[in-house]
């Protein structure tokens, strides 16, 4: 439990983590005023939502109400207990935990933790073999035939399997690991009859790793002969393909310097591409992208390029993802391979600066592509097929947001088919108009609605008085010493009484005045939410003694007349009970008065 970790550290490992930092190896954060914001990653978003407070060291989402400070969220992201999080920030500031911690229980099952550790092993022995062994000559040089250094080789952990029946599974059974466990996760297979064998045997290994670094699968390359000619672990709750992205632990720090992220199919083209000086790619799983994989993506980078073979299938697949991933909200650009070439293909041909340049660099827009892509499906020396051809460009011309790149397509457009522009672009401004090309601005109109309306501003005086207090009190003790003087928990909220209750304990510790550490104290999912949301209340820095008496004033007053209206209010009700007209009209007045007394004290 977290007692093990004195109070001390624990705070000394939150000092050495900043959450803009920590949160920044999630999230593509952008600086606006004294906050960060961008596309949460506990829900689906187009338009930013969540926001980062480093000078509170918090965060939270104005869409899905998320909140926490920078432990929280990595519970919140990794699905870890407290103490792997704290653990995980110790490890990422290099501070040490006792060791008495360490003996902590996962949150992940003991058999997880078993196959993890038989991947690392694996992952070590498959790479000494390859690098340091005569069994791993073979695979050792059919990687220099393909231009890999011994840079890459180190950086990616490549490996090799030495085609030995009982190697791998003799070298795993001594570790201590069950043969029962290793067949099922795919490491050995069993034969029919019923001897276990190493599943890669015979192949240069690529660890396949989580985005913590964590090898959770191989992909394995057969040499020549063999068949099949790749060979990739087996799905398993560690691994699915679907949701991992090959190099993104790597790839993740230098996508969110670029703010870009290339995406291949293969990783020979990911190796390769790092030696040419991309270190921002990432490959599929020998499958095709899906919306998790777009999504994380999109998390990371605002630009997409897609590097994908340059023939048929590659083209198809290219524009497949690209509509996945323009529908999330990214920009898209292709990378122009010809000649059915492939990344590495065209690296080992040309050369690596070449490809940076001519490739990479020289990327086109989606809607260049487009423009190609929709060319193979018509005969444009037949009218009818260019009209059609026209109508289909127009449509998606349609769907872009900036009117000079809408002008840019359409004058090419007008040379190519000699239609004027103004012509062209009526057409698209019908086809925007049909599709309600303000969706965006609707959503982002709702978003800011949602944010207005959590401010409090139209919430009764009483109420946005408690609220400010409440948030000058989460930052100086000695606002909340006067609280808990003259108003004591005399809130008019329940939920702000409660609040108050712990805050006042809170600083009664002598604790410092930091809600990150505060909310660490709030159990309840509902009141640390609503405390996030008042830490984030705009206050000023040198706010005076009569404005703090002016809301305690406004909470008294309503605390007291309050009562009174309540009991105003059931003395009518027994009176028009009671058959009592006149009664009931007297105490009517009675409640005007006082209710006019108090919007007047407000």
């Amino acid at each position: 439990m977290a007692n093990q970790i004195s109070e001390e550290l624990i705070e000394q490992i939150r000092n050495a983590n900043d959450i803009v930092d920590v949160i920044g190896e999630y999230v593509q954060l952008k600086k606006q005023g004294r906050n960060y914001f961008g596309l949460c990653p506990f829900h689906g978003e187009k338009s930013p939502s969540f926001s980062v407070t480093q000078e509170k060291q918090i965060f939270h989402c104005f869409g899905c109400g998320k909140g926490g400070n920078v432990v929280t969220f990595l519970m919140e992201m990794e699905s870890f207990s407290f103490f792997e999080a704290i653990n995980h920030l110790a490890e990422r500031s290099s501070i040490e935990l006792p060791s008495n911690a360490m003996k902590q229980e996962s949150t992940l099952s003991k058999e997880s933790q078993q196959v993890l550790s038989a991947h690392e092993w694996l992952t070590k022995l498959y790479h000494h073999l390859i690098r340091y062994t005569k069994d791993g000559k073979t695979g050792f040089e059919y990687l220099q035939d393909r231009g890999i250094t011994i840079e890459a080789i180190d950086t990616f952990q490549l490996g090799f399997a030495p085609n030995t029946k009982d190697f791998i599974a003799t070298f795993l059974q001594k570790k201590g690991f069950h043969e029962q466990m290793l067949v099922k996760y795919g490491l050995l297979i069993r034969s029919q009859d019923d001897t276990v064998t190493d599943r890669f045997r015979g192949r240069v290994i690529f660890p396949i790793r989580n985005h913590l670094g964590k090898t959770v699968a191989f992909g394995a390359r057969a040499m020549e002969g063999m068949e099949p000619k790749y060979l990739n672990s087996p799905e398993t709750d560690l691994f699915q393909k679907g949701k991992i992205l090959y190099n993104f632990d790597l790839a993740k720090k230098h996508i969110r310097k670029q703010n870009e992220v290339v995406l291949f199919e293969g990783y020979m083209d990911v190796i390769s591409s790092h030696q040419a000086g991309v270190p921002n790619g990432v490959a599929t799983m020998g499958t095709a992208l899906t919306e998790t994989q777009a999504k994380l993506l999109r998390r990371y980078a605002e630009t997409v390029i897609i590097c994908y073979d340059g023939d048929n299938a590659g083209i198809e697949a290219t524009y497949k993802a690209s509509k996945l991933l323009l529908q999330l909200g990214c920009q898209v650009k292709i990378a122009n391979l010809k000649n059915n070439l492939d990344p590495d293909s065209f690296i080992k041909e040309f050369g690596g600066e070449a490809f940076k340049r001519e490739i990479i660099e020289a990327s086109q827009t989606f809607m260049s592509f487009y423009m190609r892509y929709l060319k193979r499906e018509y005969n444009l020396s037949l009218e009818g097929d260019r009209i059609k051809y026209l109508e289909e460009v127009l449509k998606e011309l349609a769907k872009l947001e900036s009117s000079v790149e809408r002008e840019f397509y359409v004058k090419e457009l007008s040379a190519e088919y000699n239609i004027s522009v103004d012509s062209l672009l009526e057409e698209v401004n019908q086809y925007r108009q049909k599709s309600g090309s303000d969706k965006d601005k609707r959503e982002k109109d709702r978003y800011t609605n949602k944010v207005k309306m959590s401010s409090g501003k139209l919430l009764p005086a009483f109420h946005n008085a408690e609220r400010q207090l409440l948030a000058y009190m989460l930052q100086n003790r000695s606002i909340a010493d006067k609280v808990q003087e003259e108003v004591g928990i005399s809130f008019n909220i329940d939920d702000h009484k409660i609040i108050a209750t712990h805050l006042y304990a809170y600083y009664e510790e002598d604790n410092p005045e930091d809600v990150s550490i505060f909310i660490d104290r709030i159990t309840d999912e509902k009141i640390r939410k609503l405390v996030i949301e008042l830490a984030l209340i705009p206050t000023q820095t040198d706010i005076s003694d009569k404005e703090i008496n002016d809301y305690i004033q406004t909470i008294l007053n309503e605390s007291s007349t309050g009562v009174s209206i309540k009991q105003l209010k059931e003395e009518q009700r027994l009176a028009e009970q009671q058959q009592d007209p006149i009664k009931a009209a007297q105490i009517a007045l009675k409640i005007i008065e006082l209710q006019r007394q108090v919007k007047h004290l407000n």
